[in-house]
């Protein structure tokens, strides 16, 4: 009986490329200061030669962690469209970035599982590109710039040189717990998919072939909270060790997983003459992420003291409740549709 499941657990395996290109990213917005911390203790680490998976680590970007704000004119993780990276691509990697290929040579190569630390220099180069990489015009923001630098070293995306897999660290105020998300342990992990076509994604991590967003909170913006940190470190330990698994052959048994897919934002009530918002997250829903919302259901309370309820069709699960980035960008909460999705079971072709 035992053989019998055995061979149809081999019979239905489906086999994947091994992973021999790796990034781990941090401060893509600068004051989300878990994956700070975590980027800078992994540099450290590999100073000491310790690191024990041979992975690109990088500072996304290194003006605003320094000046501990999101971004210094623009948003860098909405900077990765197609669109986006072509407008500057000609200038950029023409005259602007030789050097990066160097440095991407320093990183990159078969030696995923040795113990081959990357020299601190190669990291100190990668972070202060923009220096050597003057603007193309005093009306190009930095972001911009900078999301061309990353484009280079890490994909280009879309390409058969990108990075086989890229792990874009972050924290949200909302309380998610440890999410990762994507477009295409001891802590629980949540799954949010953002269904859209890799020409419109606009995140750093669909740069690589594969990638996801490690999002983990509750935790404020210019805080770092010793739990989020360690749940955030865990997971991206779990992650090393499941590609070092993975490469060496081992076969990873199928099964099933929820997803969240975001279906829509909503936005705070607003006054239709100033735009300005008119109402809070109602006490009922805040911190209750992935909670599921029925319709009826209170989700503002005006300042005035009047409950706004939920006038959906359907539940959903909300999910960046009152996030504090997304004031700005007029997103109170986002909706999801939870599915159970089927995973084979998988293992590197390094067997065949």
């Amino acid at each position: 009986m035992q053989m019998d499941r055995h061979n149809h657990l081999w019979s239905n395996v489906v086999a994947l490329p091994a992973m021999s290109r790796v990034a781990v990213c941090g401060g893509t917005h600068g004051n989300e200061l878990s994956g700070i911390y975590l980027v800078r203790e992994r540099l450290k680490r590999r100073e000491d030669g310790i690191e024990p998976v041979s992975v690109a680590t990088l500072m996304s970007n290194p003006r605003a962690v320094q000046l501990c704000v999101r971004y210094v004119e623009t948003d860098l993780n909405r900077c990765f469209t197609r669109a986006a990276l072509r407008r500057r691509t000609d200038v950029l990697l023409g005259r602007r970035l030789s050097s990066v290929g160097l440095v991407c040579q320093a990183n990159f190569g078969p030696r995923l599982c040795r113990r081959e630390p990357t020299p601190q220099s190669a990291f100190i180069a990668t972070s202060s590109s923009a220096s050597a990489c003057a603007p193309v015009s005093e009306d190009t923001p930095y972001e911009m710039i900078r999301s061309q630098e990353l484009n280079a070293l890490l994909g280009p995306k879309g390409s058969a040189q990108a990075v086989d897999l890229l792990c874009d660290l972050h924290n949200t105020t909302a309380n998610t717990g440890l999410c990762l998300i994507t477009e295409m342990a001891s802590t629980p992990v949540r799954y949010v998919h953002f269904d859209i076509p890799l020409d419109e994604a606009y995140s750093l991590d669909s740069v690589g072939k594969h990638g996801f967003a490690m999002e983990v909170g509750p935790q404020p913006h210019g805080v770092v909270r010793s739990g989020i940190f360690s749940a955030m470190q865990e997971g991206v330990q779990l992650m090393l060790d499941w590609i070092c698994q993975f490469n060496s052959g081992t076969l990873f048994e199928g099964g099933s997983v929820d997803v969240f897919t975001m279906v829509k934002n909503i936005d705070y009530p607003r006054d239709p003459r100033t735009h300005m918002i008119t109402a809070a997250v109602h006490p009922d829903l805040q911190d209750r992420d992935f909670c599921l919302l029925h319709p009826g259901d209170p989700m503002f309370l005006s300042f005035s003291g009047e409950t706004l309820r939920y006038k959906g069709k359907e539940a959903l699960y909300p999910f960046f409740i009152n996030e504090a980035a997304y004031y700005e960008k007029g997103v109170a909460l986002s909706l999801a549709r939870k599915r159970r999705v089927e995973i084979p079971s998988i293992r590197s072709d390094t067997l065949r």
